[in-house]
C-alpha cells in the first residue's frame, strides 16, 4: 500500500514554479536595443529635413548662406518671407495653390468616388469577367505612372487637352490601387445578410449603397481618399510634361520653376521664397494626414483578417 503525501506549498521544483509564474503573468513585450536604434535612425532621417526646412524658412536671403543650416539666423524673417512669397510676381503662388486645390478636389475626390463604386460592385456582385478585371487591376497597379506619362501626353495632345486643367484632372481620376483596396475591404466589411435584408425590405441598390454600405465602407473610403490626395498634391512629372502655361502650374512645378530662376544664369535672389513656399506647401498635406490618420490605420488593418 502506498501512502500519498501532499507537498507543502513552495516545496516544488524551481523550474516548475518559474513555469507557473510565466504562465500566470501577462505577456511582456520583448525589448530590442538594435531595433530601437534603427527606429531612431529612421526618425532622424525623416525629421531632420523637416527641421531644416522650418529653421531656414525663418532666415533672410543673406543668412541662408552665412549661418549653420540647422540653427536660426541673426534675423527672424519668417513672416516677411511668407508675405513676400504670397505677393511675389503678382501673387502667382496663390494661383498655384488654387490650381493644386482644384486638381486635388476634383481629381482625388473623383478618383475616390469611382474607386468606391467600382470596388464595391466588384466585391458584392457576381458576373462574368470578374477574374479578368481583377487581373487588369493588378496589372495597372504594377505599372508605374511615369511609364504612362508620355503615351498619355501624346493622346491628350491629339485631343487638344494639353496645357489645360483637364490634362491633370482626367488621369488623376483613375486609381487602380484605390479600387483594389475598396474591393478587398468591402468583401468582409459589408455583410451579405445585411444587403439581403435591405433588398427584402424593398430598398434599391443605390439606396442600399448610399444609406447602409457607404457607412460601413467609411474607413476604407477615407484611406483611399488620403492616398489619392497625397498622390495628387505631390504630382510633379505629369504636370511638368502636360502644362506650359505657368498660370495652370501646381505648387510642385511652380516651386521648381522658382528654384530654376534662383540657380540659372541670371539667378535671382529668391532662395528664401523657394524654402518658405516649400514649407507652406507641405503644411496642408501634413494637417490632412494627421487628421485622417486614425481612419487610415483602421482602413489598412480592416479586411486583412476574416471574421
Amino acid at each position: 500500500m502506498t501512502i500519498a503525501t501532499a507537498k507543502r506549498p513552495g516545496t516544488g521544483r524551481p523550474a516548475a514554479r518559474a513555469s507557473q509564474r510565466r504562465e500566470s503573468s501577462p505577456l511582456r513585450p520583448r525589448k530590442s536595443i538594435a531595433f530601437t536604434l534603427l527606429m531612431v535612425v529612421f526618425a532622424l532621417y525623416s525629421l531632420v529635413p523637416l527641421a531644416w526646412l522650418v529653421i531656414n524658412a525663418t532666415k533672410t536671403q543673406a543668412d541662408l548662406f552665412s549661418t549653420f543650416g540647422l540653427w536660426f539666423g541673426d534675423d527672424f524673417a519668417l513672416f516677411s518671407n511668407i508675405w513676400e512669397t504670397l505677393t511675389y510676381d503678382d501673387g502667382i503662388f496663390l494661383r498655384w495653390f488654387g490650381n493644386t486645390l482644384l486638381y486635388v478636389v476634383v481629381g482625388a475626390g473623383g478618383a475616390t468616388l469611382l474607386a468606391t463604386l467600382a470596388g464595391y460592385g466588384l466585391a458584392k456582385f457576381r458576373f462574368s469577367g470578374r477574374r479578368a478585371i481583377f487581373a487588369v487591376v493588378l496589372g495597372a497597379i504594377a505599372v508605374p505612372g511615369t511609364a504612362l506619362a508620355v503615351p498619355t501626353f501624346l493622346m491628350f495632345s491629339q485631343l487638344g487637352l494639353t496645357n489645360t486643367p483637364w490634362a491633370i484632372i482626367i488621369p488623376s481620376l483613375i486609381s487602380p490601387f484605390g479600387l483594389y483596396l475598396i474591393w478587398v475591404y468591402a468583401v468582409d466589411s459589408v455583410p451579405k445578410e445585411l444587403l439581403e435584408a435591405a433588398r427584402m425590405d424593398g430598398a434599391g441598390e443605390f439606396r442600399t449603397f448610399f444609406t447602409i454600405s457607404i457607412r460601413l465602407l467609411a474607413p476604407g473610403i477615407v484611406t483611399v481618399l488620403l492616398f489619392t490626395v497625397v498622390a495628387t498634391w505631390n504630382n510633379y512629372f505629369l504636370p511638368l510634361i502636360m502644362l506650359s502655361d505657368p498660370t495652370w502650374y501646381p505648387l510642385t512645378v511652380g516651386l521648381n520653376q522658382w528654384n530654376a530662376q534662383a540657380t540659372g544664369v541670371s539667378a535671382q535672389p529668391i532662395y528664401n521664397l523657394v524654402i518658405t513656399g516649400s514649407l507652406l506647401t507641405i503644411i496642408p498635406i501634413v494637417v490632412a494626414f494627421l487628421g485622417l490618420q486614425r481612419f487610415w490605420q483602421s482602413g489598412l488593418s480592416a479586411g486583412s483578417v476574416k471574421q
